[in-house]
Protein backbone atom coordinates (compact mmCIF):
# COMPACT_ATOMS: atom_id res chain seq x y z
CA UNK A 1 0.00 0.00 0.00
CA UNK A 2 1.13 3.65 -0.74
CA UNK A 3 1.90 6.17 1.80
CA UNK A 4 -0.28 8.76 2.46
CA UNK A 5 2.04 10.90 0.31
CA UNK A 6 2.14 9.04 -2.60
CA UNK A 7 -1.37 8.00 -3.07
CA UNK A 8 -3.93 9.29 -5.36
CA UNK A 9 -7.00 11.15 -3.93
CA UNK A 10 -9.52 8.66 -4.62
CA UNK A 11 -7.30 6.14 -2.93
CA UNK A 12 -7.14 8.14 -0.31
CA UNK A 13 -10.92 9.18 0.06
CA UNK A 14 -11.04 5.00 -0.32
CA UNK A 15 -8.80 4.51 2.75
CA UNK A 16 -10.60 6.94 4.52
CA UNK A 17 -13.90 5.91 4.05
CA UNK A 18 -12.56 2.55 5.31
CA UNK A 19 -11.33 4.48 8.83
CA UNK A 20 -7.76 5.29 7.96
CA UNK A 21 -8.10 8.42 9.88
CA UNK A 22 -4.15 9.20 8.08
CA UNK A 23 -5.52 9.18 4.46
CA UNK A 24 -7.97 11.87 6.01
CA UNK A 25 -5.31 14.57 7.50
CA UNK A 26 -3.52 13.96 3.98
CA UNK A 27 -6.86 14.77 2.17
CA UNK A 28 -6.95 17.99 4.28
CA UNK A 29 -3.49 18.76 3.66
CA UNK A 30 -3.35 18.78 0.47
CA UNK A 31 -7.28 20.67 -0.44
CA UNK A 32 -7.66 22.98 2.99
CA UNK A 33 -5.61 25.64 1.53
CA UNK A 34 -6.91 25.87 -2.36
CA UNK A 35 -10.26 25.54 -0.70
CA UNK A 36 -9.89 28.53 2.19
CA UNK A 37 -8.55 30.51 -1.48
CA UNK A 38 -12.01 29.47 -3.08
CA UNK A 39 -14.21 30.21 0.10
CA UNK A 40 -12.32 33.64 0.58
CA UNK A 41 -13.22 34.75 -3.06
CA UNK A 42 -16.65 33.25 -2.94
CA UNK A 43 -17.55 35.26 0.91
CA UNK A 44 -15.50 37.85 0.15
CA UNK A 45 -14.79 37.42 4.29
CA UNK A 46 -12.04 35.62 5.31
CA UNK A 47 -13.41 34.24 8.89
CA UNK A 48 -16.78 33.02 7.01
CA UNK A 49 -14.12 31.46 4.88
CA UNK A 50 -12.37 29.28 7.50
CA UNK A 51 -15.53 28.29 9.34
CA UNK A 52 -17.05 27.26 5.91
CA UNK A 53 -13.88 25.40 5.27
CA UNK A 54 -14.09 23.69 8.42
CA UNK A 55 -17.20 22.43 7.94
CA UNK A 56 -16.93 21.27 4.66
CA UNK A 57 -13.78 18.90 5.45
CA UNK A 58 -16.18 18.18 8.84
CA UNK A 59 -19.30 17.22 6.00
CA UNK A 60 -16.76 15.35 3.56
CA UNK A 61 -15.61 13.14 6.39
CA UNK A 62 -19.07 12.06 7.17
CA UNK A 63 -20.31 11.98 3.53
CA UNK A 64 -16.68 9.93 2.75
CA UNK A 65 -19.41 6.70 3.05
CA UNK A 66 -20.97 8.29 -0.02
CA UNK A 67 -18.19 9.20 -2.08
CA UNK A 68 -17.91 7.71 -5.67
CA UNK A 69 -14.16 7.07 -6.10
CA UNK A 70 -14.49 6.92 -9.66
CA UNK A 71 -15.12 10.54 -9.70
CA UNK A 72 -12.34 13.03 -8.99
CA UNK A 73 -12.52 14.06 -5.13
CA UNK A 74 -11.07 17.80 -5.63
CA UNK A 75 -14.51 18.74 -7.55
CA UNK A 76 -16.85 16.30 -4.80
CA UNK A 77 -14.85 18.41 -2.21
CA UNK A 78 -15.79 21.53 -3.99
CA UNK A 79 -19.81 20.75 -4.05
CA UNK A 80 -19.71 20.37 -0.55
CA UNK A 81 -17.70 23.57 0.11
CA UNK A 82 -20.09 25.96 -1.91
CA UNK A 83 -22.95 24.03 0.29
CA UNK A 84 -21.19 24.82 3.22
CA UNK A 85 -20.95 28.54 2.16
CA UNK A 86 -24.42 28.22 0.71
CA UNK A 87 -25.68 27.07 4.35
CA UNK A 88 -23.32 30.01 5.83
CA UNK A 89 -24.53 32.42 4.12
CA UNK A 90 -28.49 31.48 5.04
CA UNK A 91 -27.49 31.58 9.01
CA UNK A 92 -25.85 34.93 8.67
CA UNK A 93 -29.02 36.10 6.66
CA UNK A 94 -31.19 34.57 9.57
CA UNK A 95 -28.92 36.21 12.53
CA UNK A 96 -28.74 39.75 11.08
CA UNK A 97 -32.83 39.54 10.57
CA UNK A 98 -33.53 38.15 14.04
CA UNK A 99 -30.55 40.03 15.55
CA UNK A 100 -29.94 43.13 13.50
CA UNK A 101 -26.49 42.73 13.39
CA UNK A 102 -23.97 43.38 10.21
CA UNK A 103 -20.92 41.47 9.89
CA UNK A 104 -17.35 43.13 10.61
CA UNK A 105 -15.25 44.51 7.90
CA UNK A 106 -11.55 44.03 8.25
CA UNK A 107 -10.50 47.16 9.69
CA UNK A 108 -8.15 49.05 7.45
CA UNK A 109 -6.36 50.90 10.64
CA UNK A 110 -5.36 47.23 11.69
CA UNK A 111 -3.06 46.93 8.64
CA UNK A 112 0.54 47.43 9.41
CA UNK A 113 2.60 48.68 6.62
CA UNK A 114 5.66 46.82 5.00
CA UNK A 115 8.23 50.06 5.80
CA UNK A 116 10.53 48.17 2.85
CA UNK A 117 10.77 50.16 -0.51
CA UNK A 118 8.18 48.46 -2.08
CA UNK A 119 5.37 49.04 0.08
CA UNK A 120 3.20 51.43 -2.14
CA UNK A 121 3.34 48.41 -4.90
CA UNK A 122 2.40 45.65 -1.60
CA UNK A 123 -0.31 48.23 -0.80
CA UNK A 124 -1.48 49.12 -4.19
CA UNK A 125 -1.69 45.37 -5.35
CA UNK A 126 -3.41 44.34 -2.17
CA UNK A 127 -5.84 47.30 -2.58
CA UNK A 128 -6.82 45.85 -5.94
CA UNK A 129 -7.12 42.22 -4.58
CA UNK A 130 -8.94 43.10 -1.70
CA UNK A 131 -11.54 45.29 -4.20
CA UNK A 132 -11.79 41.91 -6.62
CA UNK A 133 -12.33 39.97 -4.15
CA UNK A 134 -15.10 42.28 -2.92
CA UNK A 135 -16.68 42.49 -5.95
CA UNK A 136 -16.25 38.99 -6.40
CA UNK A 137 -18.24 38.14 -3.30
CA UNK A 138 -21.25 40.39 -4.07
CA UNK A 139 -22.03 38.75 -7.09
CA UNK A 140 -25.03 36.58 -7.37
CA UNK A 141 -24.26 32.67 -5.99
CA UNK A 142 -25.02 31.56 -9.46
CA UNK A 143 -22.86 33.69 -11.18
CA UNK A 144 -20.20 33.50 -8.76
CA UNK A 145 -20.12 29.90 -8.42
CA UNK A 146 -18.62 28.71 -12.03
CA UNK A 147 -16.24 31.80 -12.22
CA UNK A 148 -14.68 30.60 -9.01
CA UNK A 149 -15.03 27.06 -10.32
CA UNK A 150 -13.37 27.72 -13.59
CA UNK A 151 -11.24 31.22 -13.43
CA UNK A 152 -9.63 29.99 -9.83
CA UNK A 153 -10.23 26.02 -9.61
CA UNK A 154 -8.96 25.59 -12.69
CA UNK A 155 -12.12 23.51 -13.41
CA UNK A 156 -13.41 22.53 -16.88
CA UNK A 157 -16.60 23.78 -17.94
CA UNK A 158 -17.71 19.83 -18.19
CA UNK A 159 -16.56 19.77 -14.83
CA UNK A 160 -18.22 22.63 -13.35
CA UNK A 161 -21.11 22.23 -14.73
CA UNK A 162 -21.48 18.47 -13.44
CA UNK A 163 -20.69 20.25 -9.57
CA UNK A 164 -23.12 22.38 -9.89
CA UNK A 165 -25.65 20.36 -11.55
CA UNK A 166 -26.11 22.55 -14.47
CA UNK A 167 -25.88 22.02 -18.55
CA UNK A 168 -22.26 23.08 -19.54
CA UNK A 169 -24.03 25.99 -21.82
CA UNK A 170 -25.16 27.52 -18.31
CA UNK A 171 -22.12 27.43 -17.00
CA UNK A 172 -20.77 29.36 -20.02
CA UNK A 173 -23.25 31.87 -19.71
CA UNK A 174 -23.04 32.58 -16.29
CA UNK A 175 -19.14 33.40 -16.63
CA UNK A 176 -20.08 35.19 -19.41
CA UNK A 177 -22.44 37.40 -16.88
CA UNK A 178 -20.17 37.11 -14.24
CA UNK A 179 -17.14 38.74 -16.11
CA UNK A 180 -19.61 41.46 -17.64
CA UNK A 181 -21.03 42.15 -14.01
CA UNK A 182 -17.59 42.46 -12.29
CA UNK A 183 -15.87 44.84 -15.55
CA UNK A 184 -19.21 47.15 -15.04
CA UNK A 185 -18.45 47.25 -11.04
CA UNK A 186 -14.93 47.58 -11.38
CA UNK A 187 -15.19 50.43 -14.09
CA UNK A 188 -12.78 48.24 -16.36
CA UNK A 189 -12.34 47.26 -19.62
CA UNK A 190 -14.18 43.65 -20.06
CA UNK A 191 -11.20 42.57 -22.51
CA UNK A 192 -8.90 41.25 -19.66
CA UNK A 193 -11.89 39.01 -17.93
CA UNK A 194 -12.43 37.42 -21.11
CA UNK A 195 -9.19 35.54 -20.27
CA UNK A 196 -9.84 34.92 -16.13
Amino acid sequence: MSSGSDASDNELARRAAAGDDAAFTELVRRHKEGLYRLLRRYTGNPDDAYEATHEAFIAAWRALGKYDASLPFRPWLRTIAINKVRDLGRRSLVRRLLFGTKPLEESEAMQVADPAASADEAISAEQIRHRLDRAIAALPAKLKQPLLLTAFEGFSQEEAARALGISTKAVETRIYRARKLLSDRLGIDSGPWSRV
